[in-house]
């Protein structure tokens, strides 16, 4: 009798169960995988070990109800700004932010930092930044050694637009150099972005290009025609000067033939980058993202973008499928840096993962012209997982109401 009933006890009391954490009944999107519907996804030793229909709570020592709710891959958000250490002022460190303190509230567990660091400072960005934060810290290193800078004159010294200098940095720091960055080059040559695929060659990394200032003898059109190689990014897309739309409003047909050709078009929302009269319409013809990203940094905050779930919002707002939103914030982007090892939910996967709500009502989003777009779907972080560790818990799903007697000491 005794042996009996010591075998209907759940082998999870004994400290026998076979997950560390289970996420039960959510809607899991997975985009390399081809998942979306109901699954469970039961994490162990900081991977993910399962995603399966219906897997027993008394498999795991936490289970968290998660129906009605979006499972998904952590966010990979592939342009911030996140070099603030204590550096001095000479770099961009006021406009930065700490990684930590705006990833994972909103579902984001990978981030990378788009060109504050060069190969003269990268050094300062890796100890300072990337060896402390407990998001995943990538970075693009900048063309210019000094990278961002303070000062116009920074950005705009070719001399110190180093390919070698830069490829050499990057190939010794190729666990968390993930791409090169060219950024705000305002004269009429293309010496920036030209040793920018120099250093990107050398390095075999992609290209990032924020291409700033535009001017006629340096056409857009040249740029994803000719300039960048399949794989390299241009950032921005829906900026207002990009030339997307001929007088009747319609797509100029460069873009598909540059997206043909292998050109990705990433977000880069920004404090200034982002217009729903070019994404609106380009939208609407076919012409969506390859990446959404926030251009994360201290006014970018605090004006249209606000954050990473709130772009993701923007596009849902726009006509994206939810689906296509969450590929362009998970999948895609770890497959743009080459790290297809993130953005999925696939078995023997770090367990990164972010549980979304997608709520109804009536809200009010923002470009960079203060301009709203209405829409009534919004999401929001209820919980994020990092490396199978709860970093993020809005409503304290895993955790026992105060009252409860097993919370009772």
């Amino acid at each position: 009798m005794h042996k009996f009933v010591f075998l209907l006890i759940p082998f999870a009391a004994f400290g026998q169960a076979r997950y560390d954490l289970l996420l039960k009944g959510g809607h899991v999107v997975d985009a390399k995988n081809h998942i979306s519907a109901i699954r469970d996804v039961a994490i162990a030793h900081g991977q993910i070990a399962a995603v399966e229909p219906d897997i027993p709570a008394a498999q795991a020592r936490k289970t968290i109800d998660v129906s009605s709710l979006y499972v998904t891959p952590g966010l990979v958000d592939m342009h911030e700004h996140v070099f603030s250490g204590s550096m001095n002022r000479e770099y961009t460190g006021e406009d930065c932010v700490r990684a930590d303190s705006f990833s994972f509230r909103t579902g984001v567990t990978t981030v990378v930092d788009a060109g504050c660091s060069g190969w003269r400072n990268f050094g300062e960005f890796r100890d300072e930044v990337i060896n402390h934060e407990k998001t995943r810290v990538f970075a693009m290193l900048n063309i210019v050694g000094r990278g961002m800078g303070g000062r116009a004159d920074v950005e705009q010294n070719t001399k110190d637009m180093d390919p070698q200098r830069t490829a050499e940095v990057a190939k010794r720091n190729s666990d968390v150099v993930v791409g090169i960055k060219v950024a705000h080059y305002a004269g009429p040559e293309w010496i920036a972005v030209d040793r920018g695929v120099e250093a990107g060659k050398l390095a075999n990394i992609p290209v990032m290009v924020d291409f700033a200032t535009f001017r006629p003898e340096r056409p857009f059109q040249q740029l994803v025609l000719k300039h960048l190689r399949p794989g390299d990014i241009y950032t921005h897309t829906y900026l207002s000067v990009v030339p997307m739309l001929d007088e009747n409003g319609r797509l100029l047909p460069y873009l598909f033939e540059a997206r043909k050709r292998g050109v990705i078009f990433d977000v880069g929302h920004g404090a200034g980058s982002f217009y729903f009269r070019q994404a609106v319409p380009a939208i609407q013809q076919g012409f969506v993202p390859d990446s959404i990203s926030t251009d994360l940094h201290a006014d970018s905050m605090n004006a249209g973008m606000k954050d990473m779930l709130n772009v993701m919002s923007k596009f849902l707002a726009m006509g994206m499928p939810l689906d296509d939103v969450i590929a362009d914030s998970t999948w895609h982007p770890a497959r743009e840096i080459h790290h297809e090892e993130l953005g999925n939910l696939s078995v023997g996967a770090v367990a990164d993962v972010a549980v979304l709500r997608l709520v109804n009502g009536d809200f009010g989003f923002v470009d960079s012209a203060r301009l709203r777009l209405r829409g009534n779907r919004k999401l929001v972080a209820e919980l994020t997982v990092r490396e199978g560790k709860i970093v993020w818990d809005l409503n304290g799903m895993s955790s026992e109401d105060w009252d409860h007697a097993g919370a009772r000491k």
